[in-house]
């Protein structure tokens, strides 16, 4: 009997010993669900991070970009501006809401945003990236033109490369777009920028 009351009160002590999630660690679970992609599953992870602490900024920002990638502008724009009126410092929140706003087709306001990120984080090249796909989208070639090489001076990458050289085709700069897109391909500098690095 003493020994059986022995394995019932440890096994009690184990279960009061386990903890449950935090609110962190569901984030993170999202993080990971939305890497595997399951946006599904990645959504119920933040909104269970959200729900043990609604102060989780993170959990936030992350869920606004799952709905941003898929597709759910309205659920995403809610999400980041919730975000910066918590904390209006939030520099990779602005870039991700410039681009819903852009995605949406709100160039101006989209430039507003922007424009805050950068002021924010004057050398992340995501935010000139983003900045510059949006004066592309308005047909404003020569601001692209500048923003492109900012992100260039600050992470050479391929895809910007050629993103440049299909801006510098617009302006009819058939020699500097070929010299862009023979760096591109060259393999000597990564092929990509990573532009949404709010996503872990």
């Amino acid at each position: 009997m003493k020994k059986m009351m022995a394995i019932l009160s440890g096994i009690f002590c184990l279960g009061g010993c386990m903890t449950l999630p935090t609110s962190a660690e569901y984030a993170l679970r999202g993080d990971g669900y939305f890497q595997d992609g399951n946006s599904e599953k990645s959504i119920a992870a933040y909104n269970k991070a959200i729900l043990l602490n609604p102060n989780n900024l993170e959990a936030y920002a992350s869920r606004g970009a799952v709905h941003f990638f898929a597709g759910h502008y309205d659920l995403a724009q809610q999400d980041f501006e919730h975000v910066l009126t918590v904390n209006p410092y939030q520099a990779d929140t602005y870039t991700a809401y410039g681009s819903v706003l852009a995605a949406r087709g709100d160039y101006d306001n989209a430039l507003k945003v922007l424009d805050m990120a950068i002021r924010l984080q004057p050398a992340k090249p995501e935010n000139f990236f983003s900045r510059a796909g949006v004066y592309f989208m308005q047909g404003k070639y020569k601001e692209a033109i500048t923003d492109y090489t900012s992100v260039l001076n600050l992470y050479p990458a391929a895809d910007v490369y050629n993103a440049r050289g299909a801006t510098y085709l617009r302006l009819g700069e058939e020699a500097l777009a070929e010299k862009d897109f023979e760096i591109a391909k060259s393999g000597r500098v990564p092929a990509t920028l990573n532009v949404y690095s709010m996503i872990k």
